[in-house]
Order: C-alpha cells, then structure tokens, then sequence
C-alpha cells in the first residue's frame, strides 16, 4: 500500500481558460483563482492558497516551513493526513512549491513549464516568430 504522503506527484492537472476576462492578472485575488484551477472544491482552494502564503511569509523571514510540521500545519489549516498530502502532492506535482532539505518552498518550475508550453504553441504549431510573444 503506498502512503499519500510517499505518493507520486510528478503533475497535476490545471484548467486553463481561453476568454481574457477570466485571466489571473485580472482577478481581485490571484492566489485563489488559481488554486480554484487546480483544486476543485472551493475549501480546498483556499486551503491551498492559505498553505502557499504560510510557505511565502515563512521563506521571505528566513524560516522555511519543515516538512515535519505537517501536523500542525494541517491542524491549523483544519484537515487531516490524507487530506494535507494530497493537497501538498498536487502543490508540488504543479511546480508550485519544492521539497527539500526537509524544507518547503515556492518554486518557479510552474512558471518554466507554463513559458515552455506557451513557446512552443507560439512557434512549433502556430509558426510564429518566438520574439514576438
């Protein structure tokens, strides 16, 4: 039986919308926009998006958020194990966040992945100059 905690999170599903009123840069609350397009219950959104600015505040004070304080951390965020390793696996199967060193952090392998995929759309399928995207 393989834990939720020891569970593969090598992606995640993300929905991605095309109309340029639902963009991220336009939303009132960003981090929760785009926790709601990868989580589908909006409790676990916000969970998500609570999780992400815990790990943000902590890294910008020199204090990361170790992975040995899942308890609390799951605790204050009013869900159990299960519940937290799965919402953490899909944080970090998104590139959103990075464990190591027995450290939590913000990670940029989202964004590399997201400009990857937007250049080669813009320039292998739509045969685009890829300096003018």
């Amino acid at each position: 039986m393989t834990l939720v905690k020891d569970a593969p999170r090598t992606s995640t599903t993300i929905i991605v919308r095309s109309e340029s009123n639902t963009r991220i840069s336009r939303s009132r609350d960003p981090y929760y926009d785009l926790m709601r397009r990868i989580f589908q219950e909006e409790r676990t959104a916000a969970r998500g998006q609570k999780f992400l600015i815990l790990i943000e505040e902590r890294q910008k004070n020199k204090d990361p958020v170790r992975t040995n304080e899942w308890k609390e951390i799951a605790e204050e965020l009013g869900v159990g194990k299960a519940s937290f390793y799965s919402m953490r696996n899909k944080l970090l199967g998104a590139g959103l966040i990075s464990s190591k060193n027995g450290e939590y952090r913000l990670s940029g392998q989202f964004s590399k992945d997201l400009k990857d995929m937007a250049e080669w759309w813009w320039s292998a399928v739509l045969k685009n100059d890829p300096e003018n995207l």
